[in-house]
């Protein structure tokens, strides 16, 4: 037999055994905000006439608008992308058919939500700016109603969630955002760092205990460097910008908030030793869209693509889609979409980071 049926031999067999390997994961299950939202928000009904449902967002992938708080795809939809998946459903387009239309998984998340329940906000005379009531604990209760229906067992679920990936967030993100823009000041946020962090645990222990297996937990993106941020809180004050534009304080206190996770996470582990619990950075991940933006193709990787102009075009009078914004010729180039959220482009970027590069730990 010579070297090339050897060859061919080899390439062959690798070629079926490479093919014969099921993807990883079967299933996702995602939780969280904005941005992971896949349509939660215009669904609920929970604000009139939202501009997520109407363009342009959604204009640059699916040329429509999903509720996606962005012109296309996001880190989810990129996840799902990776593991040969269907993009994720939202749990309340589905609530009434769930046996069937849950195969891949069932995304939870909703935007404007919290970790903390809405009471606490609420409590605190800040309720009225919440643009969802669907917080972290709603969202637990939907997953154990879709538990119910699909496993009843021990062993039943355990099954059923055995090559299921578990994405718990982005979440918390808002719970600092409402209290920031009402004037809460950085002190103040630090004190409910503490309880943010121990809902998110609360909630990733809970669906440990419920079957899951792999779980994602991710950090908080580096707000100081976000086009809302940049706007409400500008100052003259030369000192208070890093090299790149973004907010120094604001950026400290996302870190602050990520340290605090990342310590929880470790002593979670120790209880689960069965369980891969990952941490995603996506602080880390997303800190080219400012550092090297040109890098990247991008334009600007601070100012809005659609706003209603201003220094970073976020403009709270008119916000993207409402009468006054407009939007650039090529999202492509922008890593901010709306001053609040991001470009699909950007949300690629950290995906990728997160999928194929070093940003989560252990790698997913």
């Amino acid at each position: 037999m010579n070297m090339v049926t050897l060859f061919f031999l080899f390439f062959c067999a690798h070629t079926r055994l490479s093919t014969s390997i099921p993807s990883r994961y079967d299933k996702i299950f995602s939780f969280g905000d904005s941005i992971a939202d896949t349509g939660n928000l215009l669904h609920s009904g929970a604000l009139a006439n939202p501009v997520i449902g109407r363009l342009p967002y959604g204009q640059t992938f699916f040329r429509r608008p999903t509720g996606r708080c962005s012109d296309g795809r996001l880190i989810i939809d990129f996840v799902a992308e990776k593991y040969g998946l269907p993009y994720l459903p939202p749990y309340l387009a589905i609530a009434e058919s769930l046996e069937s239309k849950a195969k891949h998984g069932v995304n939870f998340a909703v935007a404007g939500s919290t970790a903390l329940d809405a009471k606490f906000f609420y409590d605190k005379g800040i309720g009225r700016i919440l643009w969802s009531n669907d917080s972290l604990s709603i969202q637990l209760g939907w997953f154990k109603r879709l538990k119910s229906q699909m496993c009843t067992t021990k062993q039943e679920c355990d099954n059923y969630f055995k090559r299921s990936l578990f994405m718990m967030g982005e979440i918390g993100g808002n719970d600092y955002n409402y209290a920031f823009f009402v004037g809460g000041t950085i002190t103040d946020l630090k004190r409910l760092v503490p309880l943010v962090v121990e809902t998110i645990i609360s909630a990733t222990s809970m669906v440990i205990e419920d079957g899951a297996r792999e779980v994602v937990v991710p950090g908080n993106f580096p707000i100081g460097c976000s086009a809302i941020y940049l706007t409400m809180f500008e100052t003259q004050n030369k000192t208070a910008y890093d090299g790149n534009g973004c907010l120094k304080a604001y950026n400290a206190f996302s870190k602050y908030h990520n340290t605090k996770l990342k310590l929880a996470l470790e002593k979670l582990r120790e209880k689960y030793t069965r369980v891969r619990i990952i941490y995603a950075d996506y602080y880390g991940a997303s800190k080219a869209l400012s550092h090297i933006p040109n890098h990247l193709g991008l334009e600007n990787g601070l100012t809005a693509c659609c706003g209603g102009g201003g220094p970073y075009n976020f403009n709270n009078t008119a916000r993207c889609g409402h009468i006054g914004s407009k939007v650039c010729e090529d999202p492509s180039t922008y890593a901010n979409w709306d001053g609040v959220h991001l470009t699909e482009t950007a949300y690629r970027h950290i995906a990728t980071g997160l999928l194929d590069g070093t940003f989560t730990s252990p790698p997913i």
